[in-house]
C-alpha cells in the first residue's frame, strides 16, 4: 500500500476551559485507523510537574509526535520555572526551525492554571478568546458548544464534559470516554 493511499490516524478531540479560577482540559479516548476505531480508552490528557509547577496538557495528532512534543516541553519547563508562555515560545520556535520536529503531527494544548494556550506545528502559541481553547477533528464541535454554555452557572469542568459529551454524538473519530484534568490559578 502506497504512504499515500494509507488510511491514516484519525481523530481526537481536546478542549481548555477557563472559567473563573478553574482550567480544566478534557480529552476523548477515541484513537482510529481509518473507519476502525483501533482503541477506546487512550489518555490524552497529562499532567506535568516540572521543577513543582503543575502543568496540564492535551494533544491531538500522531501520539509517538505528541509525545515527542511533551518531553520537548518538559524540558523547556524545567530550564524556564514558571514561565509556561516563554516555555511555549521556545518550543514553538524549535518545532518551526528544526528539520525533525518540523515533521511531527500534533497540535498541544497547555495550562497552568494562570494561562490557556495553543501551541501548533507552525510556530503558533495562541491564546484563545472567551477561555476556550480546541483541538483535534471534534475541536470546533466542542469549542462552539462550549461558547454557548460560558454564560451559565455550570462549573468549567461542566461546560468540558457537555461540550466534549456533543462533539462526540457529532464527530465519529471522538467518543465519550473522557480524561478530565482540573488546575486552580
Amino acid at each position: 500500500m502506497a504512504e499515500s493511499e494509507f488510511p491514516g490516524w484519525h481523530g481526537t478531540t481536546i478542549i481548555g476551559v477557563r472559567k473563573g479560577n478553574e482550567v480544566v482540559v478534557a480529552g476523548d479516548g477515541q484513537v482510529s485507523l481509518g473507519q476502525t476505531v483501533i482503541k477506546g480508552t487512550a489518555r490524552k490528557v497529562r499532567r506535568l510537574n516540572p521543577g513543582g509547577h503543575d502543568v496540564v496538557c492535551g494533544f491531538a495528532g500522531s501520539t509517538a509526535d505528541a509525545f515527542t512534543l511533551l518531553e520537548r516541553l518538559e524540558k523547556k519547563l524545567e530550564a524556564t520555572p514558571g514561565q509556561l508562555a516563554r516555555a511555549a515560545v521556545e518550543l514553538a520556535k524549535d518545532w518551526r526551525t528544526d528539520k525533525y520536529l518540523q515533521k511531527l503531527e500534533a497540535m498541544l494544548i497547555v495550562t497552568d492554571g494562570k494561562e490557556l494556550l495553543v501551541i501548533t506545528g507552525a510556530g503558533d502559541v495562541l491564546e484563545p478568546e472567551h477561555g476556550i481553547a480546541a483541538i483535534g477533528s471534534g475541536g470546533n464541535f466542542a469549542l462552539a458548544a462550549a461558547r454557548s454554555m460560558m454564560d451559565s452557572e455550570m462549573s468549567a469542568e461542566e461546560v468540558a464534559r457537555k461540550a466534549m459529551a456533543i462533539a462526540a454524538d457529532i464527530c465519529v473519530y471522538t467518543n465519550g470516554n473522557l480524561t478530565v484534568e482540573r488546575i486552580g490559578s
